[in-house]
């Protein structure tokens, strides 16, 4: 299938659903992906990785250590 717009696709994947009832969000990000950015020279050892329990390869979050000013 050939797209005629971007809006086209968020609206077909906001009508997603999975068996279970749970429902998929869409977003339109339609600023410019910032290139060449870096991280903290210490955010490996800073962040901790919480991997999920049924998909771990796939599904984790980022922890970023909150800091005090």
């Amino acid at each position: 299938m050939i797209f005629d717009r971007v809006q086209t696709v968020r609206d077909l994947i906001a009508q997603t659903t999975t068996r279970t009832g749970l429902k998929v969000l869409a977003a339109i990000l339609d600023k410019p992906y910032q290139t060449g950015r870096k991280v903290a020279k210490d955010f490996k050892s800073t962040m901790s990785i919480v991997f999920d329990d049924v998909l771990p390869q796939w599904n984790y979050t980022a922890v970023p250590e909150v800091q005090v000013i």
